[in-house]
């Protein structure tokens, strides 16, 4: 909740729309990150992951599901974790149905990605009326 209420008092005070700027930030958690490039089955397994300390972010093992990855920034799981049957499994492209997200630029063999830019709200498939969120954490 604290963390939240960070994330929204900083993307409130921007001059961006606030709900857009707030699902964009989100986007750029490292579990969000990990997820959406395919290096983990579902959001849980991916918090999980990072929390255990198998990701690195620019070759420092970061362990906060919360950081929040810059562009430019190269994610990649952990050498000592590579022969790990979930990273096994993600190497082979079980959990991409399609591309990734426009954003990345993933590589799954290598269980590596960068986020090249600042995701935009048009390229989250999240459901989700913003607006009612922007309302809610304003009060």
């Amino acid at each position: 909740e604290k963390q939240m209420r960070r994330t929204f008092a900083e993307a409130h005070r921007s001059t961006a729309k606030t709900g857009d700027l707030l699902v964009s930030l989100l986007e750029r958690r490292l579990d969000a990150v990990v997820f959406r490039a395919g290096l983990a089955r579902t959001i849980y397994q991916a918090r999980q992951v990072v929390a255990h300390g198998h990701i690195t972010v620019d070759g420092a093992k970061v362990d906060r599901p919360s950081y929040r990855v810059r562009p430019g920034q190269v994610v990649r799981v952990r050498e000592s974790s590579r022969q790990k049957p979930p990273f096994q499994i993600a190497a082979a492209g079980a959990h991409v149905d399609g591309p990734t997200a426009p954003y990345l630029s993933t590589d799954l063999t290598e269980l590596t990605t960068t986020l090249l830019r600042e995701p935009e709200r048009r390229e989250v498939p999240v459901i989700c009326d913003e607006q009612l969120v922007v309302e809610f954490y304003s009060r």
